[in-house]
């Protein structure tokens, strides 16, 4: 395992205003980088990152909510400052729940946390608030553009089993988008490619396919090695979880907010969510993928404002608020 520098416990100050960085190590002795804003005694608000980013893709989004809320963002194992394991295996879904347990006791250990996720980070964040070990420690949970693994199991074996012509397109819509996935279980070529050419033109590929302007720290400056160490992601859950899903359901408060342009996880993924999460409120949002970089204002918006409703004791039904133009 390869081992960044900060002592876990520690506290120093960070690259932003109000910004500090620690370090917690995860039960299996990864160091996890976590950066914070804001006053410690106000509700915490938890911010995972996807793939190939780390917690900066968050900042224009964490700087916005720190004014009423104490704002976390961890690097997720293999990623940025955070230490990076060797094995596929120790990036399964259930490693990724021992992180977020080793960071919310860290930052908030006696209150429940306010989650949301993007990409990767919303499912690995959907493993957690659908799981049983940190019941009680998710007041509410916001998704964005990242289904639980489970949840698309389910959804795909549903159409497979009623095979109509609009069942089928769907099927084949999200799996058009999804190609990208079986390169990444390939072997040596999505490290070649990654080292070769494709970090060294992310920043102007997210702003030509996305709009996507580029922000301190992103991309970040370990983009090759996060995104070859990052695909142990895809290849220790993928296959598993989409074969195999279970029954995960959860009765925490959940916004998804679903992106009508995301070249990748298709709006149509979100179909018969309230099965698994009855306490849902759906988002539609006019935008590609990367809505924390393009849409960062709206996106505070709605997850401040969902974590001040839950706090103020409300249950939020399932209903489809009114989406945002891009």
């Amino acid at each position: 395992m390869s081992n960044k520098a900060v002592q876990a416990g520690t506290e120093r100050p960070a690259g932003g205003p109000g910004e500090t960085l620690r370090r917690v190590t995860s039960p299996d002795g990864v160091g996890l980088a976590v950066r914070e804003w804001g006053d410690p005694a106000s509700p915490t608000v938890v911010l995972v990152h996807g793939y190939p980013d780390t917690g900066a893709v968050w900042r224009q989004v964490a700087e916005r909510l720190a004014g009423r809320f104490h704002v976390v963002v961890p690097d997720v194992r293999g990623s940025g400052d955070s230490d990076v394991p060797r094995r596929t295996r120790d990036y399964a879904l259930d490693r990724l729940e021992d992180d977020l347990a080793a960071v919310l006791d860290a930052v908030s250990p006696d209150a429940p946390v306010h989650l949301a996720g993007h990409d990767w980070g919303s499912i690995q964040s959907w493993e957690a608030v659908t799981g049983t070990r940190l019941r009680g420690r998710i007041a509410s949970f916001t998704s964005v553009s990242g289904p639980c693994l489970d949840h698309v199991g389910h959804w795909m074996r549903d159409r497979l089993r009623r095979p109509t012509p609009r069942h089928l397109l769907q099927l084949a819509d999200q799996l058009a988008h999804s190609g990208y996935i079986a390169f990444f279980h390939l072997p040596l070529l999505p490290a070649l490619v990654w080292r070769g050419v494709l970090a060294r033109t992310w920043g102007r590929l997210l702003e030509l396919t996305e709009g996507a302007g580029r922000t301190p720290g992103h991309p970040a400056p370990t983009l090759a090695d996060d995104a070859v160490h990052g695909v142990r992601l895809y290849r220790a859950n993928m296959g598993s979880r989409l074969a195999r899903p279970g029954r995960r359901t959860t009765d925490v408060p959940v916004q998804v907010v679903t992106p009508t342009r995301d070249l990748y996880v298709r709006p149509m993924l979100t179909d018969g969510l309230e099965r698994w999460a009855p306490r849902l409120r759906r988002r539609p949002l006019r935008a590609g993928h990367w809505e924390p970089l393009t849409h960062a204002a709206v996106l505070a918006d709605w997850i401040g404002g969902f974590a001040e409703e839950v706090q103020a004791a409300g249950e939020p039904g399932s209903t489809e608020e009114p989406g945002r133009a891009g």
